[in-house]
């Protein structure tokens, strides 16, 4: 899984953001990072909230990709959802600067931006609830309430981010593959 694409004035917000909060964290900071001034960054991004957007547009985008991907990965609804719980972990692991600000600075968006960003988170729970819904009518899985569990399963996976540690016990692909069974289990299923 490749690193975050993002421009020399996203890379600098990114690690604006995640060294000192969204209000921790200034304009003047991230145009001195990235060798601007601030009239010149504000010709690339209108505000600081626009930064913000900016950065977790892309970072929620690029797991968006890879769950859509996970998701038609499999013939059955287990396989599936093993898969999309594998990409949203890998991502929470091998990118883990820019997901730990979709899990802690994304409440700071307002108005516009906030709506857009929560439609993209909404897109990911939508792809988890069908599978779940797909492994309750074949019988994989046995879920009474689909939108708790998914909300169980994206709230355990967005932690990650501020505990992970890949100089730790496990890999990338070993948490995923941890997580995965984990969340088979939380529906009722049979872990690989």
């Amino acid at each position: 899984m490749p690193e975050l694409e993002l421009s020399p004035i996203l890379e600098a917000a990114l690690d604006a953001f995640y060294e000192h909060g969204y209000h921790g964290a200034s304009v003047r900071d991230v145009s001195n990072r990235v060798g601007l001034t601030i009239p010149s960054l504000y010709y690339h991004h209108q505000s600081k909230q626009g930064l913000l957007f900016a950065v977790l547009e892309r970072s929620i985008g690029s797991i968006i990709d890879r769950v859509e991907l996970a998701a038609e990965d499999g013939v059955t609804p287990t396989v599936r959802l093993s898969h999309v719980v594998e990409a949203i972990v890998l991502s929470m692991t091998i990118l883990p600067r820019a997901s730990a600000l979709d899990a802690s600075e994304a409440r700071y968006l307002e108005g516009d931006y906030r709506s857009r960003y929560t439609e993209s988170q909404k897109r990911i729970e939508q792809i988890l609830a069908g599978i779940v819904d797909d492994g309750n009518t074949a019988c994989e899985f046995s879920v009474d309430d689909v939108p708790e569990t998914v909300r169980a399963i994206l709230g355990m996976t967005q932690t990650i981010p501020r505990w992970y540690d890949r100089q730790g016990r496990f890999t990338p692909s070993e948490t995923a593959e941890r997580y995965a069974n984990l969340v088979l289990r939380l529906v009722g299923a049979q872990p690989n």
